[in-house]
């Protein structure tokens, strides 16, 4: 039995997803981050309490995406969910490519985690289970839990991951518009099946966005082409393209940001991330947010109390 007034509070950051060639693979974790405060209560239910991004939008019962996520987690470990007063302070953009439902189901799970210790242990591979099969894919989810550069795959036995560390040299550059993108209309623009050379081409830029992203960041240009997704994707998203199509005329390694519409710079360095936040400046036909971060190596962190830190 779960105390009442038990509170914990998860911080899960944003990510991009793809890269440009690791479609539905490589994702990375950004430094900007959604705070979710989850309090148990003796009666039964949930309520959610929204600051920031999607306060007045996103629903605040149990149909709650983050609710869900608990709801889940607890279902999946045989426990029944008590109820709950969650506040979810947001910063990540809605619907933008920079992986919102995932930080949401991310930071769902983790709560669970964290609420039902000393009942059922729940390790990393149990958390990005319970987000794969509520996101559906763990290429966003992966870096939201556990940070840095991840690689997904699935197998039989469930999704599995591999972290591994930023050169310190990457400096990303994230440019987000003002209209949204449905990640499902982005997925329905798609082909069920690609030419050879194509898949030739994107396996050799995925291994050498790898190889720049932790080792080589000065071939961050060329590891960035793809032929798999973007280019099918393009006529949704004008404004996208048109930037992109600038960006990498002039080196930058821009790609679209997980489904879109924002825009990710890879660049090997701060001067260039400048640059091409200049370049925007100058040349975007229409308004862009720029947004310098750097990458996030924790992941989701849990605040037990307040000098208890862990993560998953």
């Amino acid at each position: 039995m779960i105390a009442s007034g038990r509170t914990v509070t998860v911080r899960v950051p944003a990510t991009t997803a793809n890269l440009g060639p690791g479609f539905d693979t490589l994702g990375l974790a950004l430094a900007l981050y959604d705070e979710l405060t989850v309090t148990v209560r003796d009666e039964p239910g949930a309520f959610v309490e929204v600051h920031g991004v999607g306060e007045g939008e996103v629903p605040t019962d149990e149909t709650n995406l983050v609710v869900r996520s608990i709801a889940h987690t607890f279902a999946a470990y045989g426990q029944e969910m008590p109820g709950l007063d969650l506040v979810a302070r947001n910063v990540i953009p809605h619907g933008r490519g920079l992986g919102s439902s995932g930080a949401a189901i991310a930071s769902g799970v983790v709560a669970a985690q964290a609420l039902l210790e000393g009942v059922v242990e729940i390790d990393g591979l149990g958390l990005l289970a319970r987000a794969t099969e509520l996101e559906g894919h763990p290429d966003n989810v992966a870096p939201a839990l556990f940070g840095g550069l991840t690689i997904a795959w699935t197998t039989p036995e469930g999704p599995r991951y591999k972290k591994l560390n930023v050169h310190r040299g990457v400096s990303p550059l994230v440019l987000v518009p003002g209209h949204t993108m449905s990640t499902a209309l982005a997925r329905s623009l798609q082909p069920e099946s690609v030419p050879h050379a194509d898949a030739i081409f994107n396996v050799s830029r995925s291994t050498l966005l790898i190889a720049s992203l932790i080792q080589s960041p000065e071939l961050l240009f060329e590891a960035t082409e793809d032929k798999l997704h973007q280019s099918y994707r393009a006529s949704a998203m004008p404004e996208t393209d048109a930037l992109i199509r600038a960006l990498r005329a002039a080196g930058y390694p821009a790609v679209v940001s997980g489904a879109g519409p924002s825009i990710l710079v890879l660049c090997s360095d701060p001067a260039q991330r400048k640059g091409a936040t200049e370049l925007v400046e100058q040349t975007a036909a229409t308004p862009w947010q720029s947004l310098v971060l750097a990458v996030d190596i924790k992941g989701a962190t849990v605040v037990l109390h307040p000098d208890d830190v862990t993560q998953p």
